[in-house]
Order: C-alpha cells, then sequence, then structure tokens
C-alpha cells in the first residue's frame, strides 16, 4: 500500500499554464464545476466532483459485495483511470476501501459499516419502534421487517427472526425494489397515481415470475391498498413466501413501512388473519410513538 499521495481525489493530471497551453487554473476549475454540476436541476448547489465520485464509488462497491480490479471499477462507472486510482488509494489509506493482498483489487471498507451502524443507531423512528417490532414478533412468530423507502427502493432498518426453523434470510441494510415488495407498496399507495407514475422507472423488473410489471396494473394494486389498508405481496419479491406490509403514518406521504413474511407453507386462513390484526394494531401503535416525529 502506498501512502502520502498528494493529489486531491478526482484531480487531474497536466501541464502547467503557458502561452498557447489552454485555459488557465481558473477556467479548469470552472470547467470542472460545469461538469460536477450538470444534470443539476434550476437552483440546485454546485457539486463537487471529488466528492460525487466518492459516493458513486462507495454505492458502486455496497452494490457489488466483493473484490474488483481497477479495469472492471473504471469500466462499470466510467472515470477517468487515474483520477480513479487516485481516490482509490485515498480512501484505502482512510479505512472506507480495502484491497486483496496484491493491492490490485477493491472492495468496501470496515468504515462504511461504523457510518451505516450509526445511522441506525441514531434513527428516531428505529429507536420509537423497537417495544413495538418486539410484540408484532411475539404476536406472529413470524419475520418482521421496519422499512424506508429511498428512491425506487426499501431499505431495512431493523429486523426481528421467526421463531421458526423455516425462515426467511434477512438482514438490515438489505435494498429490495419497491414494487415487488409488500414493504414498498404500502409506502406507494400513500401517493397519488401521478406521483407514482412519476416515482417508478419505464421498466419494472422482474424478480420472480409473480412480479407486477406492468405500471398500470400496479397502481390498479395499489388502489384496493389505500382500501383495504394493508399490502401483500405474493411470491413477488421471494418464491415460497407471502408478505404483509402496512405504512406508517406519521408523515404524509409515508417514508416508513412493517411488514411480516410468512413461507406459503406455513400460512394458513387464520394465521393470515392473525397477522393482518397484529400490522394494524403494530401501525396504530407506532402512530401515536412517532406523532411528533
Amino acid at each position: 500500500m502506498t501512502t502520502g499521495e498528494s493529489a486531491e481525489p478526482g484531480s487531474e493530471p497536466g501541464p502547467g499554464p503557458g502561452p498557447g497551453s489552454g485555459p488557465g487554473p481558473e477556467a479548469s476549475a470552472g470547467s470542472e464545476e460545469s461538469e460536477a454540476s450538470a444534470g443539476a436541476g434550476p437552483g440546485a448547489p454546485a457539486a463537487v466532483k471529488s466528492a460525487v465520485r466518492t459516493v458513486l464509488l462507495l454505492e458502486h462497491f455496497a452494490a457489488r459485495p466483493g473484490l474488483h480490479s481497477l479495469a472492471d471499477i473504471q469500466n462499470d462507472l466510467s472515470l477517468p483511470k487515474s483520477s480513479l486510482y487516485m481516490l482509490l488509494r485515498t480512501l484505502v489509506n482512510l479505512g472506507w476501501v480495502e484491497t486483496d493482498a496484491t493491492g490490485t483489487r477493491y472492495g468496501i471498507g470496515v468504515r462504511a459499516l461504523l457510518v451505516g451502524s450509526s445511522y441506525i443507531d441514531g434513527d428516531e423512528v428505529v429507536a420509537a419502534a423497537r417495544p413495538t417490532l418486539d410484540r408484532l414478533s411475539d404476536d406472529t412468530t413470524e419475520t418482521i421487517h421496519l422499512a424506508r423507502m429511498d428512491g425506487t427502493s426499501v431499505v431495512y432498518l431493523a429486523t426481528r427472526q421467526s421463531q421458526h426453523y423455516l425462515r426467511p434470510f434477512t438482514r438490515v441494510g438489505r435494498r429490495l425494489p419497491v414494487h415487488s415488495t409488500a414493504l414498498g407498496k404500502a409506502l406507494l399507495a400513500t401517493h397519488t397515481d401521478d406521483e407514482v407514475r412519476e416515482l417508478l422507472p419505464r421498466r419494472l423488473e422482474a424478480v420472480t415470475e409473480h412480479t407486477i410489471t406492468d405500471r398500470a396494473r400496479l397502481i390498479e394494486e395499489l388502489a384496493l391498498v389505500r382500501e383495504q389498508g394493508y399490502s401483500v405481496d405474493r411470491e413477488e419479491n421471494t418464491l415460497g413466501l407471502r408478505c404483509f406490509g402496512v405504512a406508517v403514518p406519521y408523515r404524509t406521504p409515508a417514508r416508513d413501512a412493517v411488514s411480516c413474511s410468512v413461507p406459503v407453507a406455513r400460512l394458513t386462513q387464520g394465521h393470515e388473519q392473525t397477522i393482518k390484526a397484529a400490522l394494524f394494531e403494530a401501525r396504530d401503535r407506532l402512530s401515536v410513538v412517532t406523532r411528533r416525529m
């Protein structure tokens, strides 16, 4: 591992100013600012290119576990190779990125875990929801999730594992498509149809053979969710698993939701009614404890 690189992340090497050498430092800075601001909406603050590249790189690693070569990363992100290398080395030195023994393959570092844990530990809704999630877990004996909407995804903020041997895989921080989950559909239903059309991508990914990929059909289902007060994922995200979800209405539109996941093989009509009733009770309790948030 090399240390002491003096170039800032994202900086470009090049010749110094001189007669006939092109734009001076002020023009170059303006050009970089223009590049960083490309695509920003009217009135949006100018982005700092090195900061944008750092976030893109960390999100790239977060979405692709494991170690990756410089060439693969450069191909995925389309960043200048020299800038990317300097950025990677800086993040390695700071502990945000790790390398293999050869120093040629890169992945997310342990400091990213500290930031993620800090977000969960400091979130008021997560803290306030803990007793309710515990009770919901006891009442249903099934897997419970608290999740937050982030763009076209939902992210698990808290989970309670099922008390049964047969149970779904789950972990805090997991990101799933908003259109294929009970959590996501419960949250989408708190938006207007026009807002949903604006939020959703033009093409909905088929996670399983049961995923709703037709936007019009999904919007029809959201109308039913609003009418009955809960959403259902019918093996749309995981085969063999049915999930029920409710939004937590401390904001409008809601940003958080709670769900209960149960293997189809264990789901009887009576158990389904128990789950729905427990979810409604949990929603009402959470509405009270999050009222001032």
